[in-house]
């Protein structure tokens, strides 16, 4: 984790402090059911719990060099606890295996986690969904291969983003909930040593599901599928971030990072206005998406276990989480306070001399009883003068002056299809169906 990328509430998730006290939670809520089944005395547990009622602060480098010594953390976590419980504590971790902690506790750091990224969501949604209602009816070019193609709404634009992080929501929830499983079933998954009682106990305590089937860890699967998930999001804000970027562009300009007093653009050029918060968005959407293929790989571990995963996991929990957070902050910022220029969308909407409509005309061309071959080939013939223009001559007047034309249309007929508000009739069922 890169501070200068961190928010601090996702941050804690993954500090030692904080992993230590699931664990501890874990090893707790399982001793107390197993003292409840007459596993284990019941003094133990109250022993355990008495300890901790005492907020002893968590040692992290008593346990780090505990573990310097053992070569294991949960032992190394294990022997600090035991220093500070005293005998009573020799009943923890019974008939565990070390995946039970290990895993059950990335479950519970991969929810906490998703919870705040599914709240990060909601704020962008919020602001995506009034800055589209603002701009619902403002006129703006569609483009597609960069280049001019017909009339949509600045609203239609953000009402798509609307939709597609929406959609991500809904992942994000079904990824949580994938994701978040308890296993205690001790060294192979068998609860040989270990009730299932007590999984199903600490599943409840820790707020998870219990795993139907671990072998020694739970199967990840689970774990591919929420930083898949983390990638698509990602993915979604380059989109969005992609799409300002372009808009700033000096040639374009019909929308623009707010540009705060006393910031300054470049070391060199005193004029500069760059996009520079989208650019580090499209940035960390790389890093988000180049967690998801270890993920993937890790999948595919050998027989009941092997530790191959861990380090990846130790890499991609924290830095996917902290980065998609501070990534999704940034992009809800860049979008309430984005700059939108109106009377620069419609200049540029009316550069090209009416060539956006076009294919009005065409398709009035074979309503008029033209062929559909022939029709094309009188509005492009027309439409490439104008292109070759830059603009400078009118495809409206060059199309009444046409005989081919005008011999199917009249003038009053070709200046109709030069309407910009038929393009907008059907705005309102759009946000209907995405805002409801």
């Amino acid at each position: 984790m890169i501070p200068r990328y961190s928010r601090p509430q996702m941050a804690s998730i993954w500090e030692p402090e904080a992993k230590f006290r699931i664990w501890f939670e874990i090893e707790a809520h399982a001793l107390d059911k197993m003292a409840e089944l007459g596993v284990v005395p019941k003094e133990s547990a109250k022993a355990v719990w008495d300890w901790w009622a005492t907020n002893p602060p968590i040692d992290v480098a008593r346990i780090d060099e505990v573990e310097a010594v053992v070569k294991h953390d949960v032992i190394a976590f294990l022997t600090w606890v035991a220093e500070g419980v005293g005998a009573e504590a020799r009943f923890l971790h019974q008939g565990m295996t070390s995946s039970d902690v290990l895993d059950t506790c990335l479950a519970v750091q991969l929810k906490r986690s998703a919870d705040l990224l599914i709240d990060d969501l909601d704020q962008l949604l919020e602001v995506l969904k009034r800055r589209a209602i603002e701009h619902k009816l403002t006129p703006t070019i569609g483009r597609s291969h960069g280049i001019h193609a017909e009339p949509v709404t600045f609203g239609l634009k953000l009402a798509q983003a609307y939709a597609e992080f929406a959609r991500n929501r809904a992942r994000l929830v079904a990824a949580r909930d994938d994701v978040a499983t308890c296993a205690i079933s001790g060294a192979v998954g068998t609860f040989a040593n270990i009730d299932p009682k007590v999984e199903a106990h600490v599943a409840e305590k820790m707020g998870l599901a219990i795993e139907p089937v671990s072998t020694q860890v739970i199967p990840r699967d689970r774990h591919a599928m929420f930083f898949a998930t983390l990638g698509v999001i990602a993915s979604s804000i380059e989109r969005l971030a992609t799409e300002i970027r372009h808009l700033q562009r000096t040639e374009v300009l019909e929308a623009e990072e707010y540009f705060s007093p006393g910031q300054k653009g470049s070391s060199a050029m005193p004029h500069k206005r760059n996009p520079v918060l989208t650019e580090n968005l499209t940035g960390l959407a790389r890093v988000v998406r180049g967690y998801v293929t270890p993920a993937l790989e890790n999948v595919a571990l050998w027989h009941e276990r092997d530790i191959s995963h861990s380090s990846v996991e130790r890499y991609i929990g924290p830095d996917a989480t902290v980065t998609l957070d501070f990534a999704l902050a940034r992009l809800t910022g860049v979008m309430d306070k984005l700059l939108v220029y109106p009377e620069r969308m419609q200049k540029n909407l009316d550069r090209m001399g009416g060539l956006v409509h076009s294919q009005r005309v065409l398709l009035a061309l074979t309503q008029a009883g033209a062929s559909r071959e022939d029709a094309y080939r009188l509005v492009q013939r027309n439409a490439m003068k104008v292109w070759e223009s830059d603009g400078e001559l009118s495809l409206m007047e060059l199309l009444k002056g046409d005989p081919e034309v005008s011999a199917l249309l009249s003038a009053e007929e070709i200046e109709e299809r030069f309407d910009l508000g038929y393009h907008f009739k059907y705005v309102d069922s759009i946000f209907e169906r995405v805002f409801g």
